[in-house]
């Protein structure tokens, strides 16, 4: 609802500063507001766009949209009388947010006209099989900022037989992990980034990582719990997600070539 309204506010700032005759965009009328028209085609649009977030279309929605309509241009009429629609940063705004809605309606065009072959789609589906690889991998790590941090958590396991979970509970500053005992769930090496894959396929089962390994990230204890054979999804299944990224890798080339070719100075 707060997208809907969002765009709902959008509209008809824009529609106030350019100056539009709500009486031309439509005969039909939703309600009268101090003598402007809000037009039905306004309300069936936030209906649209409702039904595509999943609510059902029925009269206690219109009828709550329609009020949100009323509410909306009463507050824009009094912001009008204040000349809010002069004001330097919220002409910034509203000009960032119309080019957001073409960039998102360009998008959407592109989508809509541009289609992937199953051919296409079947080659970039064996591209990620293969890049998957043939196993998965469930993993446990302890993030920390420096080496000599990483170092004193290994000597603990191996020296003193503290408990890895609780270590990275203690230690780890990896917020979306820690409080599972550093637990990274079952995941292809691939999902990893270099340093972190190579060290995990080089471990054996129930071995953590003898040196502290280095990324990005900062630096990790690694732990291999378990392995498995990777289970791939039948191409049908995810056909629609291949599509999806194709599509917008597509698009992007498209952008970037535009970008080129574009005389910016």
């Amino acid at each position: 609802m707060r997208l809907i309204k969002f765009l709902l506010l959008i509209s008809v700032c824009i529609t106030s500063l350019t100056a539009v005759s709500l009486h031309a965009q439509s005969t039909a009328a939703v309600a009268k507001v101090n003598g402007v028209v809000i037009p039905q085609t306004r309300l069936e649009f936030m209906v649209k766009a409702a039904v595509a977030q999943g609510q059902a279309d029925s009269s206690e929605m219109r009828n709550a949209l329609r009020e949100n309509l009323i509410a909306e241009e009463i507050i824009v009429q009094e912001a009008l009388k204040k000349k809010l629609d002069r004001d330097p940063d919220v002409l910034t705004q509203i000009e960032l947010a119309r080019q957001a809605i073409l960039v998102r309606a360009y998008q959407a065009d592109y989508i809509k006209n541009n289609t992937v072959s199953d051919d296409i789609l079947r080659k970039e589906y064996e591209t990620v099989k293969a890049q998957m690889g043939d196993k998965e991998y469930k993993a446990r790590h302890i993030l920390v900022e420096t080496e000599a941090e990483a170092k004193d958590i290994i000597a603990s396991l191996k020296k003193k037989g503290a408990s890895f979970e609780k270590l990275a509970g203690e230690k780890s500053i990896d917020v979306g992990s820690k409080n599972n005992g550093g637990e990274l769930g079952w995941s292809a090496a691939a999902a990893y980034v270099k340093p972190f894959a190579d060290a995990l396929q080089s471990l054996k089962k129930g071995n953590t990582t003898e040196k502290p390994v280095q990324t990005s990230f900062g630096w990790h204890v690694i732990r291999l719990e378990d392995v498995r054979p990777t289970v791939t999804p039948p191409f049908e299944e995810v056909k629609t997600n291949m599509q999806q990224r194709v599509l917008q890798r597509n698009f992007a080339a498209m952008v970037q070539d535009l970008r080129n070719k574009a005389k910016v100075e």
